[in-house]
């Protein structure tokens, strides 16, 4: 009996990873081991990046609000701890749009918290 390469699956799954690699620069999107390569590392950096974006969008809303609130005379830590304890649940993204979007708004909260 002779010897079953199954080129149809190999070929199938070489095209896979060089369709994932279009656009890729030379011979990253043209030779299969060095576009394997070169896809296996871009799907480990959006891997970590999908998370480290979360990171980043929080770190900049924190700085707006701090902002915002030094402002108004107040640090964010003093204005936060007063949003809890007046319980007013608005999360930091939805804080750092109206700090940036409707400031009078963003006034009326923190004067709440005074």
């Amino acid at each position: 009996m002779p010897r079953s390469k199954n080129a149809v699956a190999s070929r199938k799954r070489r095209k896979k990873i060089l369709k994932q690699a279009r656009g890729y620069w030379g011979a990253r999107s043209k030779v299969y081991t060095v576009a394997k390569n070169a896809v296996e590392k871009g799907l480990l950096y959006a891997y970590r990046d999908r998370r480290n974006k979360k990171r980043n969008f929080r770190k900049l809303w924190i700085a707006r609000i701090n902002a915002a609130t030094r402002a108004e005379g107040m640090n964010y830590s003093s204005f936060i701890h007063g949003l809890k304890q007046n319980n007013i649940e608005l999360n930091r993204k939805v804080l750092a749009d109206l700090a940036m979007n409707e400031p009078a708004t963003f006034k009326a909260i923190v004067e709440k918290v005074k």
